[in-house]
């Protein structure tokens, strides 16, 4: 190496610590406290950094929100604060328990002040010590043993293991809900996660943002279309791959499809949760995972793993079940069904991870229903169905019947992470050919292998 490289070199090497040094010194000797709540931590971020509060005011993180929907005739603004689910089934009657992981301190009920900026949770995405950490049951509160002082003088830009402390656990434990974001990602290799472990990216590399805005939208606003997307086509545009198929297939296969051969890779993941049996005195025993197959409070559980995604047409939209939706029970209802069909121009054959279960609804007037879980009197305490449906429902300003029924949804969820370098991307004869088994090109619309039969245009099946 040239003496004038190597200089250069460790010139940027030594600005950048000095650099990440005056950044910690500069919260040292300007952050003082003492703090006696996690709110004064707040107001002293927000002296200097006054601009923050009202973006993240306005942010999907704090609201759990898009904008007004169109939905559905009347339907609030849409977002995880009012979608049904398949896990724990809605934060509405749940709402001091699921909010351990809002971006706010002490949304417990509905009397939650959105405006009040003291109340946004600055730590929680910029701590450098990782050790800050939110009480599970407390509203979004930290942990009373957090020295909010130490935390509030080592801040930075956000990691992964400040994103991933909400979104690697989402669902009760680590991978249970996304299937492709948990633990592993923190330190992969290059083979594993080509951005993460190759690059050494962080979330924010591709979930940018603009006035804390955040990039990138899952199951929770995909309706709307608002808000800044994550495409692999903001960094690979063009002829991308040097064999001229594979440039072709980018036009109707979607780049995860390929570079994504399987999910779950390190930590097993739910595929099923089946609520009918919670209250019940099950038989609780240990999957091959080392997990509980059963437990009082839940129900049961089936759990996979290193496992081959689901394939669907997808053009980044979906529909949505929503509060007092009418259901029919005797079929498997879609809790977000894809707008697409094989004729949408704009869709990409995509992998998803589809969560199946049984869950509760009121049989009388066929709607899902929105169970109190948690709490003295919800029933992970009563085991007590028919007043946690009465609670729950009543949360929401609806009632129940009293009937109660049993009724088997899915969900699905995209998969964009864990994505593996070109040598260990899928093969052709992964998808084409007599042995071939892991598309099901009739499912999809085809008539048989597209390699033989043809593509969406040559059979007429674009509209």
């Amino acid at each position: 190496m040239k003496l004038s490289v190597f200089l250069f070199i460790l010139f940027l090497t030594v600005s950048i610590i000095v650099g990440q040094d005056a950044n910690v010194n500069g919260h040292k000797e300007n952050v003082t406290g003492p703090f006696n709540s996690p709110q004064e931590v707040t107001k002293a971020c927000l002296e200097c950094h006054d601009d923050v509060g009202d973006q993240i005011l306005k942010s999907r993180h704090w609201n759990w929100e898009e904008e007004p929907s169109s939905v559905k005739e009347g339907q609030k603004n849409l977002g995880k604060k009012n979608l049904i689910n398949n896990y724990c089934i809605a934060v509405s009657s749940n709402l001091a328990r699921c909010t351990s992981c809002h971006i706010g301190y002490g949304w417990k009920d509905n009397s939650f002040d959105f405006s009040k900026k003291e109340n946004i949770d600055c730590l929680v995405c910029h701590d450098q010590t990782g050790k800050y950490s939110k009480t599970p049951t407390a509203a979004g509160l930290p942990d009373a043993k957090v020295d909010l002082l130490e935390i509030a003088q080592n801040v930075g830009a956000s990691n992964r293991e400040n994103c991933g402390n909400c979104h690697f656990y989402g669902g009760g434990d680590e991978g249970v809900k996304h299937g492709d974001m948990d633990g592993s990602l923190l330190n992969p290799t290059a083979d594993f996660d080509i951005h993460m472990g190759g690059q050494n990216f962080t979330c924010a590399k591709c979930h940018g943002a603009v006035n804390h805005a955040i990039a990138g939208k899952s199951h929770g606003s995909r309706a709307m279309g608002t808000g800044t997307d994550v495409n692999c086509e903001t960094c690979h545009s063009g002829e991308i791959h040097k064999n001229k198929k594979l440039n072709q297939h980018t036009q109707t296969v979607a780049c995860q499809t390929c570079h994504i051969p399987t999910y779950a890779k390190e930590i097993p993941t739910k595929t099923w949760w089946d609520w009918s049996t919670a209250g019940t005195d099950g038989k609780v025993e240990m999957d091959e995972f080392g997990k509980p197959t059963f437990d009082k409070k839940k129900g049961n559980f089936k759990r996979g793993k290193n496992l081959v995604p689901e394939y669907r047409w997808y053009n980044k939209s979906s529909g949505y079940s929503l509060l007092g939706d009418i259901i029919d029970p005797t079929k498997t209802v879609e809790l977000n069904p894809l707008n697409v069909t094989i004729a949408d121009k704009s869709a990409k054959i995509a992998p998803f991870k589809v969560m199946r279960g049984k869950q509760p609804y009121d049989a009388e007037q066929n709607v899902i229903i929105i169970p109190h879980l948690f709490g003295k009197d919800g029933f992970w305490n009563t085991f007590d169905w028919i007043d946690a449906s009465n609670k729950g429902m009543a949360s929401v300003d609806m009632k129940f019947s009293g009937k109660l029924g049993w009724v088997e949804t899915e969900m699905n969820w995209p998969i964009n992470h864990m994505v593996v370098p070109a040598k260990k991307a899928l093969k052709c004869n992964a998808c084409h050919g007599t042995k071939a088994t892991l598309m099901d090109w009739e499912a999809l619309g085809y008539p048989g292998d597209p390699k033989k039969v043809g593509g969406r245009e040559k059979l007429g099946l674009l509209k």
